[in-house]
């Protein structure tokens, strides 16, 4: 039987963990990338102005991550997004359709309890490494 490779992957363009977790781990071919918060770097702290701007900052964290696992927002299979509020899911949409403008992930999008940081909105991904085709059925 084969060695499948696991591999853990840590990048200064992201925030650092804010518990004993990784920024992402691929397994074989899958990237599972943790969920990220719009934090602002290097002073770990949330960028002002709610859902909105947080949404936007994690995002480009979320790409920073996928550059760093050999990867491209386009290989996303899957995203998970945490809010603080469901009133604010027009606002997280409007700038999650400006990295995702087609050939949408599967996606999920839940309102929780909290967010670490007291942040509004935290987002993880499931992508996909090397070449990857788009097809629809």
């Amino acid at each position: 039987m084969a060695t499948l490779v696991k591999k853990i992957i840590s990048t200064a363009k992201c925030p650092k963990a804010l518990a004993p977790y990784s920024q992402a781990v691929i397994a074989d071919r899958t990237i599972y990338c943790s969920g990220m918060l719009g934090l602002e770097l290097p002073q770990m702290q949330l960028i002002p102005g709610g859902a909105g701007p947080q949404s936007k900052l994690a995002l480009q964290h979320i790409i920073n991550l996928l550059d760093a696992c050999d990867s491209r927002i386009e290989n996303v299979v899957k995203t998970t997004i945490f809010l603080a509020d469901m009133n604010d899911y027009g606002v997280v949409n409007d700038e999650y359709k400006k990295i995702f403008s087609s050939n949408f992930p599967a996606r999920s999008c839940f309102q929780v309890a909290k967010l670490p940081m007291g942040a509004a909105v935290e987002i993880e991904i499931i992508a996909l490494t090397g070449d990857v085709k788009t097809v629809s059925a």
